[in-house]
């Protein structure tokens, strides 16, 4: 069902999911960090400062001030009080001497700081204005905690009061009523979370999902637009327009894609070019010779033929231009399926150079064109020297041909980097620049000129087939017409091991 949802839709829908796992994760994250904490001291205060009401400074003291024999007896008599007090109330008492700054242990209901220990407390600012309407001039209140030796901390509510026995000096008698610090509970956490955080959650969240929508939006248009073109364009190339090109915009992986398309259709369109020139010059060339081949014989049998001899020689002639594009046209077949076995032996390039070069003096003679053969020393290479004889002869041939008389075709080799190489150089009508890129596409022809002396339009098609079966490179550069043409072929010295450092 996903599948079935726009880019736009999809882009919301994961930026929902998002925020959810990110609200979620901040939820968990406030209610550990919530249940975690102590709970807030001020209702304990509150809670403690009720229970301060209900001690009597005024009477405790009066227990034991007024002289100095009464006070062993009056102190034990404190010390029921407020034990009593502490035991009704579920409370801890304790009875502070606050002096010089230092807060001493007088008694502590639940004996866990002995007489004459020293406490050390941590005031608070609270204020409770029940308690004050209570207390008696002089007093004050206190609020604040402290921890047991074992780390437990309590809260503590208090009332302090100037004191003094007889024969004595003045000091603060401080009364606590404390508790151990509270924890919050699970119901406290959700109330907390209820009230301080869940509006803020939800105002984040109603942003979010409109931050989400325009983000949506914005980036499925800046990928959505480059594709409609795209689509666009595969469309208009499957029906058959291969000049289509798309605008390359967009984000960096669209542009791309884009630019790929382009330069896809380009090749296409080269394709279906060469693919439409293919089948009129492959019908030309069968057409040709197989009307001369039919009009010949026509003759002959009708007793017409001037010179039965001639017309023979004329039928002979056509039926080997057949039969050699024939081969041609199945050996660049074979060649471009992969076919291709090739004999592979150590072979010495230059040997090859100079028996094509002797072979096809005579042709060059006939023309009155000179040809140069210049060889350096090569290592030894592994290949087919059949086939390097096949591209030797069609591309020294084609300088030949190609070359007026008075001109010169110059072969040499001479070590690469990559193995050995060889120039065929020549001084004859050169290439045009339009043409030089198609140089090697099947029955392509610079020479548009249609007649018996016109080739097959295979013979580069093949030389390329083969160089390239031998794991090696092959380059035309022509500077225009009447500037010659030079053909570059790189050979490696062992076919494995080229293919092994490409």
């Amino acid at each position: 069902m996903f599948a079935n949802f726009s880019l736009r839709t999809r882009l919301f829908i994961s930026y929902i999911v998002l925020l959810v796992v990110a609200l979620t994760t901040v939820l968990v994250a406030l209610l550990l960090f919530f249940s975690a904490r102590p709970a807030p001291a001020e209702p304990t205060f509150n809670r403690l400062a009720a229970i301060v009401q209900g001690i009597n400074i005024r009477d405790l003291l009066d227990e034991f001030a007024p002289t100095e024999q009464r006070i062993p007896r009056a102190f034990d008599r404190l010390q029921e009080i407020l034990d009593n007090f502490a035991d009704t109330r579920k409370v801890r008492v304790m009875w502070l001497a606050s002096i010089n700054d230092e807060d001493i242990v007088i008694y502590d209901t639940a004996q866990i700081f002995p007489a004459q220990t020293e406490l050390v407390v941590n005031n608070e600012s609270f204020f409770s204005s029940n308690l004050e309407q209570t207390l008696l001039p002089g007093s004050n209140q206190l609020y604040g905690s402290f921890n047991d030796p074992d780390g437990t901390e309590w809260l503590f509510g208090g009332i302090a009061r100037d004191t003094r026995l007889a024969g004595r000096r003045n000091f603060m008698s401080v009364f606590m009523v404390a508790e151990p610090r509270p924890t919050l509970s699970l119901r406290e956490v959700l109330e907390q979370f209820r009230i301080a955080i869940f509006p803020p959650l939800l105002q984040a969240a109603a942003l979010g999902l409109v931050v989400s929508l325009a983000m949506a939006a914005f980036i499925s248009r800046s990928f959505v637009t480059p594709l409609r073109n795209l689509l666009r364009g595969v469309n208009a190339v499957t029906q058959g327009h291969y000049e289509q090109k798309v605008p390359e915009i967009g984000p960096p992986e669209v542009r791309q894609l884009a630019s790929e398309f382009n330069i896809m259709s380009e090749e296409v369109r080269s394709t279906q070019q060469a693919q439409r020139d293919f089948l009129a010059n492959v019908s030309h060339d069968l057409k040709t010779p197989l009307t001369s081949i039919q009009g010949y014989s026509q003759a002959i049998l009708d007793g017409a033929a001037k010179d039965p001899a001639q017309a023979a020689r004329i039928i002979y002639d056509e039926a080997g231009r057949l039969n050699r594009l024939v081969v041609e046209l199945t050996d660049l077949i074979r060649m471009q399926a992969g076919g291709l076995l090739l004999k592979q032996t150590s072979l010495q390039l230059n040997d090859i150079v100079h028996a094509i070069a002797e072979r096809l003096q005579v042709v060059a003679d006939k023309k009155n064109v000179e040809v140069i053969v210049q060889t350096r020393p090569l290592p030894p290479i592994i290949g087919d020297g059949d086939r390097l004889a096949q591209v030797l002869t069609n591309l020294l041939s084609n300088a030949i041909k190609f070359t007026p008389g008075k001109g010169r075709v110059i072969v040499s080799t001479l070590p690469h980097p990559d193995g050995v190489e060889l120039l065929v150089q020549d001084t004859g009508i050169g290439i045009p620049p339009e043409d030089l890129p198609r140089i090697f596409e099947r029955f392509y022809q610079v020479d548009k000129a249609r007649g018996p002396a016109r080739g097959t339009g295979l013979g580069l098609a093949i030389v390329q087939q083969i160089v390239h079966a031998h794991q090696g490179s092959i380059h035309v550069h022509s500077a225009g017409p009447n500037t010659g043409t030079t053909v570059r072929v790189v050979l490696p010295l062992r076919p494995d091991e080229a293919r092994t450092s490409a």
